[in-house]
């Protein structure tokens, strides 16, 4: 069996290596409920929505009272 008379360098042996790995773009599909993208299967991050159904309700930011009452 023919084996090889001299040492591959780690380059030569990386560049080969290297030569398998492409990262692939992820698909994406638009939410049916507000029209952002968002991953396949996965609850849409802008509107809280998975299948027609609000599963993560949007927290409202609260308003400063104390401030107001103070005068």
């Amino acid at each position: 069996m023919p084996n090889p008379k001299r040492k591959h360098t780690p380059m030569r042996r990386d560049t080969r290596r290297a030569a398998n790995w492409k990262i692939s773009a992820m698909n994406s599909s638009k939410c049916p409920n507000c029209g952002a993208p968002k991953l396949p299967h996965r609850i849409c991050k802008a509107c809280g929505f998975y299948n027609a159904e609000l599963i993560v309700p949007r927290k409202e930011k609260k308003k400063k009272e104390g401030s107001e009452e103070a005068k």
